[in-house]
């Protein structure tokens, strides 16, 4: 939590969710907290909220793979006009440094969401050549699924099972994912904030999982449905692409992919970061996949994720 390791004299909770912002509200009793209702879409709103900021993490997106395909313009608003909103916002009220919440679905993306993560990506790595004299830096953090969170398959299933199912819906059994919990993605967004000098995408080392053990976690009795891939998803997931193996850099517990472009004011090379650790080339064609990932979860594991996740 901020406030319980830093002393920030502010904190903007920028939204256009009134309900989660009244809940956090309630939950988080501090002064220096504000909340303030809009959308990343609105450009005038999104550079009034960044005013006197310095530090800012970029979560906004229509994230759903399937609604994406469905609903594809209301997805690119969001998406990359949002991230250009957030780019220039940060740029004019000179917010020191960005770090931009990306998807292992926008590496070789085969679904407009990660089509547009992608581009989003692009975007804040780029932002780096346009900020001239200004301190402002922005990166890229790239994670996979998150245990937990909003429109997850963990409360999808809870929530089946408390209704009374004995069989869960499958996509595909041979169907992996990398898996973080909510609190690991925001303490490897705080190390990033340490480690950024600007241009670079951060790439935790996390397990992955596959969705059979993911139903066998929650007993051993519970049968599994095959429905068939959704449009737009993939069997397994990536986050770091063979095609950019000779831009990344391997770290003891996460990988950097380096800007294809340079820097006017800066290197490329990336090797040492600001909080002085030391990464190296991976060998070529290598690729991060949930795949072929060398750390799956046991059924065990993934249990106690499960009930990791209910007790936060």
């Amino acid at each position: 939590m901020l406030t319980a390791n830093y002393s920030p004299k502010r904190i903007v909770i920028f939204s256009r969710d009134e309900l989660k912002q009244f809940e956090m509200a309630q939950r988080i009793l501090s002064p220096v907290m504000r909340y303030f209702i809009g959308d990343v879409r609105d450009y005038e709103r999104v550079e009034q909220a960044m005013k006197g900021i310095d530090y800012v993490i970029h979560a906004a997106a229509l994230k759903q793979v399937p609604a994406a395909e469905y609903n594809s313009m209301e997805c690119i608003k969001t998406n990359i006009h949002g991230a250009e909103n957030v780019i220039r916002a940060a740029i004019n009220n000179n917010v020191q440094k960005v770090i931009a919440l990306s998807t292992d679905k926008a590496a070789n993306p085969v679904n407009l969401y990660g089509a547009t993560k992608l581009a989003s990506d692009k975007l804040f790595v780029a932002a780096n050549n346009m900020v001239g004299k200004n301190p402002t830096r922005f990166s890229v953090v790239r994670y996979g699924n998150v245990v937990g969170s909003r429109g997850s398959v963990v409360p999808f299933f809870k929530k089946l099972l408390a209704e009374g199912a004995t069989c869960l819906p499958v996509t595909h059994p041979d169907m992996t994912r990398f898996w973080i919990t909510i609190q690991e993605g925001v303490d490897f967004v705080s190390k990033s904030f340490k480690r950024m000098t600007g241009g670079e995408i951060f790439v935790p080392k996390i397990p992955s999982m596959r969705i059979t053990d993911l139903v066998k976690s929650f007993g051993s009795e519970i049968k599994m449905n095959i429905i068939g891939i959704r449009p737009g998803e993939k069997l397994h997931e990536m986050m770091c692409p063979a095609d950019d193996s000779h831009l990344t850099l391997e770290f003891s517990d996460h990988f950097v992919i380096r800007p294809s472009i340079t820097f006017y004011n800066s290197n490329n090379e990336f090797t040492v970061n600001a909080a002085g650790e030391k990464g190296d080339p991976v060998k070529q064609g290598f690729e991060y996949n949930s795949g072929t990932n060398s750390r799956f979860l046991t059924i065990n594991e993934l249990h106690e994720y499960n009930n990791c996740e209910e007790a936060a």
